[in-house]
């Protein structure tokens, strides 16, 4: 098997990489600098310099996975179209690859909440409706998909028990980002998350449960 994973400098990306590596699992990684890939990911990793942006820079390095993860997403900026080329449109150019190329299974990572047009982050660019948008067009591909939308990401983790439910059901909490790696490292190996939207958050007073009860039985 093999990864492709796309943001994978960035904070959740790299925690992703970083529990693929952990399982043994080979990593196909896209970034924009190589230096800093160099600097954090494990040495490993195969690098793919390249932009989701420019299909042609990333493309053809999907012949040769079988899963494509996203956890990209555009940073604050003075540019009021980021959200909508690095969160919509450049997540069309990585399901359109991916769909060229014959992935297996592309998952999702785009936030809690991207259903309320009117929540305060879409003040930001309508950084939650351009991942909602891209994710319709991630159901639409064809594709056998996992979207993961994640509550507020903390870079901290802590021992707070997962919560996994469906679309549209979770509102608020935060949740470290490594948890959303896990999930979504655990998900390629539940079928029962084929096709399916979860939302997720860490949760202190939630019963604790293995990865079995969380995604075996959504």
């Amino acid at each position: 098997m093999k990864v492709f994973v796309a943001g994978a400098t960035g904070e959740t990306g790299k925690r992703i990489v970083s529990e693929l590596v952990k399982k043994n699992i080979s990593v196909c990684a896209l970034v924009r600098d190589e230096n800093k890939a160099k600097e954090i990911l494990p040495s490993e990793v195969e690098l793919i310099i390249g932009d989701v942006l420019n299909p042609d820079s990333f493309s053809s390095a999907l012949t040769h996975c079988d899963i494509l993860i996203c956890a990209t997403g555009a940073t604050p900026s003075f540019d009021p179209t980021a959200f909508y080329k690095v969160d919509y449109e450049g997540s069309k150019n990585l399901i359109d690859s991916a769909k060229e190329n014959n992935i297996d299974k592309f998952i999702f990572v785009t936030s809690l909440c991207v259903s309320r047009f009117f929540h305060p982050l879409n003040l930001f660019g309508l950084v939650l409706f351009w991942k909602k948008q891209a994710e319709k067009y991630l159901i639409d591909s064809g594709l056998n998909y996992t979207i993961v939308r994640p509550a507020g990401l903390k870079n901290e983790d802590n021992q707070y028990p997962l919560v996994v439910s469906s679309a549209d059901t979770l509102f608020e909490g935060s949740i470290p980002r490594v948890k959303v790696a896990q999930v979504c490292v655990e998900s390629i190996f539940y079928p029962e998350t084929n096709n399916r939207i979860l939302e997720i958050v860490a949760q202190k007073d939630a019963q604790f449960q293995e990865w079995n009860q969380l995604l075996g039985g959504i």
